[in-house]
């Protein structure tokens, strides 16, 4: 059985800081749950402390992706370019009909014609910075398509999720929206891979979080509460169309945070099928930010 290190001063027993969380990691869970039991919405959140201390909410639920796959696509792009032996210079032929027109793509915007070279880093800084569906569905395209990247991570041990359809498949059909789904646990889980260099290694890893870390999507969202500390936020969102019942099929956000005194974590909140309007259901992603937030940092 492990020692528990104590420290007495005073006549006071106290847990070390590392233990003090651990102590009350189910008390963070318990407030999480309350936070979202109310929501009209499907709710799923998960936490991994310092890459090990875990905890879940509605773990059981598969949760629509929406553009949150851009991060899971991005790593299995570092794998191939690992594999293949080529950088993220590498040049990729963007054409006049990769740029669909009803569709988000700031590339498209700024490429109107099309017909252009583009290296795989900008194709991924659109698609993680600006969540470009054009520059998404151009690297499917050229990477082997939502099986190469699905294959990727169950070849890494991944399990709980799938990866089906592309960007211009939703668009076409909101039921595909459904089809690329995840676990709050399997999302946090590629995050920690990510981090510890388990899923992209060297110059390949820095890329990426870097460019999660200059995000400009939802900053509602994951980020909201750490505006103005110290704390390094690197995130992915995801945000779906409203669904034949008028729910938002999905509203997400996943990051890794790190914080000044040494402590890191990695945290999905997925919001599925949300009868909230949409200012709502991003602040819902930032109640459970500041509650996860404040927890870890010693503000509560």
């Amino acid at each position: 059985m492990k020692r528990r290190i104590r420290t007495i001063w005073a006549g006071v027993l106290c847990l070390s800081p590392v233990l003090a969380l651990q102590a009350g990691w189910g008390d963070l869970q318990e407030q999480l749950r309350r936070m979202v039991a109310d929501k009209k919405a499907q709710v799923g959140i998960a936490v991994i402390l310092d890459g090990r201390d875990t905890l879940t909410v509605n773990n059981d639920v598969r949760f629509p992706m929406m553009s949150v796959f851009k991060f899971h696509q991005a790593l299995a792009v570092a794998d191939a370019c690992g594999q293949r032996g080529v950088s993220f210079d590498t040049l990729v032929h963007v054409r006049p009909d990769d740029l669909h027109p009803d569709t988000y793509s700031p590339l498209r915007d700024k490429y109107p014609d099309g017909n252009l070279s583009l290296s795989v880093g900008e194709l991924l800084k659109y698609t993680l910075h600006l969540s470009d569906n054009n520059a998404c569905d151009i690297l499917f395209r050229v990477f082997g398509g939502p099986a190469a990247t699905d294959e990727y991570l169950r070849s890494m041990g991944l399990r709980d999720f799938a990866i089906e359809v592309t960007e211009d498949d939703m668009h076409r059909n909101l039921a595909d929206c459904y089809r690329n789904w995840t676990t709050p646990l399997e999302a946090v889980r590629l995050l920690e891979w990510l981090v510890s260099g388990k899923a992209a290694k060297g110059a390949y890893r820095d890329f990426i979080e870097q460019t999660m870390i200059s995000c400009q999507t939802g900053r509602d969202r994951l980020p909201a509460p750490l505006a103005g500390t110290k704390a390094v936020i690197g995130h992915k969102t995801g945000t779906g169309d409203r669904n034949g019942k008028g729910q938002v099929i999905g509203t997400n956000d996943i990051g890794f945070v790190f914080l000044p005194d040494g402590h890191r974590y990695s945290i999905a909140v997925l919001v599925r099928d949300s009868e909230e309007s949409e200012q709502a259901t991003a602040r819902i992603i930032a109640d459970v930010s500041e509650a996860v937030y404040r927890y870890v940092s010693g503000e509560r």
